[in-house]
């Protein structure tokens, strides 16, 4: 019904306001009398062979939901009806911005793929932990996307993931570096090695402090060499962070059917044609490392079977966002039952 009812209507209008429209309507239901207990049944998996135990974590399922769709934390409690097994926020920087000028989020329907240039745009650190802190627990885990703010100098950056990683520290359940995001300037230029090795050995060393440290996880670019994907692995392997997100976004546009106006679009491309990429980056990292540590895999999983594909290449967990959107709620419990019968 979603791809042939829904989603044909939603695509009709501007997919900013469609995101805010339908957050709104999966809020309002929800106050109607059965209509998470149908959700659920309708859309939840459980069994125990989908429970994953890692970085210390029991995952009820392997299937999450990546940062940027719920940036401000305000659907946790909701969209856990649709069948996740964690959800991540943000990404979170320490102060509150708008983001980048609108319009700033593109559908390219022919290839089944979306550009945006959001840019980090969030409530802040401070106002999503007090958020966090009075939703409903649950067993949905909930990871922490952090970033730093368009303002900040990148000799500045360990600061701001400094302030956000405190600020969320007691709400999440497990952290996301994210210096991949083509949408701040600069930010990229910290996946640069030392840089980047220097600021996951401070968020380290202050993890080291807590009574009960959290995972850190490494978000990065679909768009690095083999040379560059060495250096991630020795980074990894020396800070002995608890893994990788392969992959963010794009800045590729190669082979695109949808309108030049709309391909030419500055930001980062997600959806289908980041799949094949983003399985060949989780390949070489969990190859190259002998499976050394963790990867999540996400970027371009539209269906079952390419979920399948990227936990084949070495993913221990997924996340869906585009595919999410094209294909409707329902691809998460098609995936589940994949993995169920697939005994993954």
């Amino acid at each position: 019904m979603y791809k042939f009812l829904i989603r044909p209507f939603l695509f009709l209008f501007d997919p900013e306001n469609v995101h805010h429209f339908t957050f709104r309507m999966i809020r309002l239901t929800a106050a109607i009398p059965g209509v998470r207990f149908f959700r659920r049944k309708a859309y939840v998996v459980k069994h125990d062979s989908l429970k994953r135990n890692l970085f210390g974590l029991e995952f009820i399922n392997p299937v999450g939901l990546a940062a940027g769709f719920d940036k401000n934390a305000r659907m946790l409690d909701y969209l856990g009806d649709f069948g996740f097994g964690f959800i991540e926020i943000g990404t979170v920087t320490p102060k509150p911005q708008p983001g980048n000028p609108k319009p700033r989020l593109f559908r390219l329907k022919k290839d089944q793929a979306i550009i945006n240039r959001m840019g980090f745009n969030n409530d802040g650190a401070d106002a999503i932990a007090v958020r966090l802190q009075k939703r409903k627990k649950s067993n949905l885990l909930i990871g922490g996307n952090i970033g730093k703010n368009k303002v900040t100098p990148n000799e500045q950056a360990e600061e701001d993931y400094v302030l956000s990683f405190e600020a969320l520290f007691d709400q999440v359940d497990y952290f996301v570096v994210n210096v991949s995001s083509p949408n701040t300037p600069g930010l990229r230029d910290l996946q640069e090695k030392e840089p980047l090795k220097k600021l996951l050995n401070r968020l380290q060393t202050l993890n080291r402090t807590k009574v009960h440290s959290k995972p850190i996880l490494l978000k990065i670019a679909p768009d690095l060499t083999n040379e560059q994907l060495d250096d991630i692995i020795e980074i990894v392997t020396e800070t002995k962070i608890a893994g990788v997100i392969a992959t963010n976004t794009t800045i590729e546009r190669k082979n695109l059917l949808s309108e030049k106006q709309v391909v030419e679009q500055a930001g980062g491309l997600s959806g289908r044609p980041v799949r094949e990429r983003s399985t060949e980056v989780i390949r070489y990292l969990s190859q190259k490392s002998g499976k050394a540590f963790p990867i999540i895999g996400v970027g371009g999983i539209h269906s079952a079977a390419d979920a399948l594909e990227k936990i084949d290449a070495g993913a221990t967990l997924v996340q869906v966002y585009t595919g999410f959107i094209y294909e409707g709620p329902a691809l998460v419990k098609r995936i589940n039952k994949a993995l169920i019968h697939g005994n993954r």
